[in-house]
């Protein structure tokens, strides 16, 4: 007998079907959250989020790893930007020199949220 295991990517805001949904985390009085967005709605939300993140102050960052729903697949996902592996894409097609693997430096990130 064969098996045959599919996997769906969905939008948690729209229900829509995606391969580019993600994982995205964020906290608010003390409880921490967990949604899958496309890379669309992930930008909706941090704009609505913006002028808070804009004046409020840093604590830390929230720990633990996001997981993208029924992957498998485990992805770190910062609270105020993208993840390594976006952050290494964009820094590769804007002409930076980013390693393959280990931290990205803060000076890919200062450039990338200058950029954005």
């Amino acid at each position: 007998m064969a098996q045959k295991t599919v996997i769906v990517y969905t939008d948690d805001l729209t229900g829509a079907e995606s391969e580019e949904a993600r994982t995205h985390t964020f906290s608010l009085d003390g409880v921490s959250y967990e949604i899958d967005l496309v890379s669309d709605n992930y930008d909706k939300l941090f704009e609505a989020l913006a002028p808070f993140i804009e004046k409020g102050r840093k604590t830390g960052r929230m720990s633990g790893a996001g997981r993208v729903s029924g992957t498998g697949r485990a992805r770190k996902t910062p609270v105020d930007g993208p993840s390594s592996e976006e952050l290494r894409a964009w820094a590769r097609a804007n002409n930076y020199e980013v390693n393959d693997r280990g931290r990205v430096p803060a000076s890919i990130h200062e450039a990338y949220r200058k950029a954005h």
